[in-house]
């Protein structure tokens, strides 16, 4: 699973409308790189380094987990998409877009294509005063100067004027203002990836199941009758041990919380493991745990068919779930899906991700989100 980081880029246009130009950039960004947290005011400076009309500039901060010369490609691909057309000159030009990288966290990078920080970030003020204004905690990683710092040595004395405020488009998304988020999904779904993208862009508290601690697991592919009962009841009492330990940490009427399982999953995969008189008795301790959980304000599953299931269990390699039949997920789903529509109390939030990435693709992510919004504004 790949990390997130907070990148600063810094946004120009002195051709045509010229704050269409910066409007759109800013949601190509957001469609195509990542989530962008917050944008500046805008303003409006003269042009440096050369005889032209004034740009509108501003600078925003995103979380990507897209590497850095990715990055880069994507954002020739935006200014090309409006309409840039870069020309062999080494000097300055007017453009309708132009978008810079100011800093990726504490990153030093100097190739033959990209120079990070930007080596000139520091002489002007046009990025500078946008930058500052996303208030970010961050400390030039080799000039050793806060934005602040840069903004009172800079000797650009060019005027830079406020025009405008712009708009995050992360504010169209008020995740956040739930409590408590519960993804589920069958092995292999994706809901630990989901649940920690959305914790690390909406500030969230993280809690995630430790699948990984269970000694039974690897046994249990290998005989599932034999292990099926320690197994799932070793995952009942984990599970509810690390959920009232967690939860009982966090405010669940102030904090936002993402959990990526519900305690309810033990139920539907006992259905599935055990012998009809095990499952009598497993169900009888799970009644008496289940009363005591908090319940999530929203509910999501992600449904993925079992083939693109099985791909994903092959490509991620754990050893021990290489030899899961296809049938055993097959009824794993099914057990999800009578759950859910037997239930009447809960959030419930069914997302078919089939045919999505959200990992390498932008768009199903925000997809995701806003089914999740769509589902909050009912």
């Amino acid at each position: 699973m790949q990390t997130q980081q907070k990148v600063v880029l810094s946004l120009g246009s002195n051709q045509g409308n010229r704050l269409e130009n910066i409007e759109n950039c800013i949601q190509l960004i957001h469609q195509k790189i990542g989530l962008v947290l917050r944008v500046s005011k805008l303003y409006e400076t003269p042009s440096w380094g050369f005889e032209s009309d004034a740009f509108y500039n501003c600078a925003l901060v995103l979380h990507t987990s897209f590497s850095p010369e990715k990055i880069l490609r994507k954002i020739t691909s935006i200014e090309k998409e409006l309409g840039r057309i870069r020309e062999q000159s080494n000097t300055y030009q007017a453009r309708i877009i132009d978008i810079d990288i100011v800093s990726i966290e504490q990153q030093i990078i100097a190739s033959e294509t990209l120079t990070v920080p930007h080596p000139q970030m520091q002489n002007r003020l046009f990025v500078l005063l946008p930058v500052q204004d996303l208030k970010l905690d961050w400390q030039h990683p080799i000039l050793q100067k806060t934005i602040h710092e840069m903004v009172v040595t800079c000797e650009d004395t060019s005027d830079c004027k406020i025009v405008s405020d712009l708009v995050s488009p992360i504010k169209k998304f008020s995740v956040n203002k739930l409590n408590y988020i519960a993804i589920e999904g069958n092995i292999g779904a994706g809901k630990t990836t989901l649940a920690t993208r959305i914790s690390e862009d909406f500030n969230a508290k993280l809690v995630l199941e430790r699948f990984a601690d269970n000694p039974f697991l690897p046994k249990f592919y290998k005989d599932q009758n034999r292990y099926a009962f320690p197994l799932e009841m070793s995952f009942l009492a984990d599970r509810y041990q690390q959920l009232s330990d967690d939860l009982s940490q966090f405010d669940l009427f102030k904090d936002f919380v993402v959990a990526d399982y519900h305690i309810f999953k033990s139920l539907i995969f006992a259905k599935v493991t055990l012998q009809e008189d095990e499952f009598r008795l497993y169900k009888t301790l799970f009644d008496i745990i289940y009363k005591e959980m908090p319940k999530p304000d929203l509910y999501v599953y992600l449904y993925q068919n079992t083939d693109r299931l099985l791909k994903n269990i092959k490509k991620r390699g754990r050893s021990y779930e290489q030899e899961i039949p296809a049938e055993y997920l097959d009824k794993i789903n099914k057990g999800y899906l009578d759950y859910i529509k037997s239930q009447t109390d809960l959030n419930v939030l069914v997302i078919d991700v089939s045919d999505f990435d959200f990992v390498k693709k932008q768009s199903d992510y925000l997809k995701i989100l806003e089914a999740i919004q769509e589902k909050l504004d009912l």
